[in-house]
């Protein structure tokens, strides 16, 4: 077993189910039917993303490991996902942030690793960067329309992005086992795209008249297993069912 690419593997599994379970709260709940059919949508992008990825992460790992198994039977400090992932969604402003910040992170992320020399890995990022194309889209016309909206939308954005822009600089900070992937051409170092990343959201930011903040302290360790208080309430929700009823079937 490949250790750090099965750790890289789980880690972009983990991001995305973490979204999609964030994101997923919304379902009935959007400001507007449109949108909350849209939201709910990126939600099951995310999973499915997700599925593949645990998938691949199980063959990898071995024995008898499966999906199921990676997402519903591990505990907090196991969890890789980004730290931004977890945040709450705060009101439809920071869900739209947060969506927006992670959707040009993974894009980016995901064009470089459709060229992994891993083929699994390069067919998954491939597949779903069709899906990214419309979360990236769709989450940046919100951006610019509540920024450049009302006083009130605009004064909500900068909420947002108070709360939110401490979480960023990790996506941009590689773990051991994203450096050791990264070596071995099947990861890439992240910390590469960081340059493309904030030019692309300073465009958007411009458009949005809202400003890109400088000199705030970075949070970190949510690729390494250190968690918010947040995602243990998360994974209560996730993981009831299979904690509640062990090895139950549909």
């Amino acid at each position: 077993m490949n250790n750090f690419l099965a750790d890289y593997i789980l880690h972009l599994a983990d991001t995305t189910l973490i979204l999609a379970q964030r994101n997923a709260e919304w379902c009935g709940h959007g400001p507007i039917l449109e949108q909350d059919i849209a939201i709910t949508n990126i939600s099951l992008d995310l999973i499915g993303q997700s599925r593949n990825f645990y998938q691949y992460a199980a063959t990898l790992i071995g024995g008898d490991t499966d999906e199921d198994k990676l997402a519903y039977l591990r505990k907090e400090r196991a969890f890789k996902n980004l730290l931004l992932a977890e945040q709450p969604n705060g009101d439809w402003g920071q869900t739209i942030l947060r969506q927006y910040l992670f959707s040009q992170y993974q894009y980016l992320l995901f064009e470089k690793l459709q060229h992994s020399k891993d083929e699994q890995l390069a067919a998954i990022t491939t597949k779903a960067l069709k899906e990214i194309k419309y979360h990236l889209r769709w989450s940046s016309e919100w951006v610019i329309r509540l920024g450049d909206g009302t006083e009130e939308s605009s004064t909500r954005m900068l909420t947002a992005i108070d709360e939110l822009w401490r979480y960023t600089g990790e996506m941009f900070v590689s773990a051991n086992y994203e450096l050791q992937c990264a070596a071995e051409d099947t990861g890439f170092d992240c910390g590469l795209l960081k340059e493309d990343w904030l030019q692309k959201v300073k465009a958007i930011f411009d458009e949005a008249a809202l400003p890109l903040p400088e000199k705030v302290f970075m949070q970190s360790g949510g690729k390494e297993g250190t968690h918010t208080e947040h995602l243990g309430y998360i994974l209560a929700e996730l993981q009831y069912v299979q904690r509640a009823y062990p090895n139950s079937t549909w």
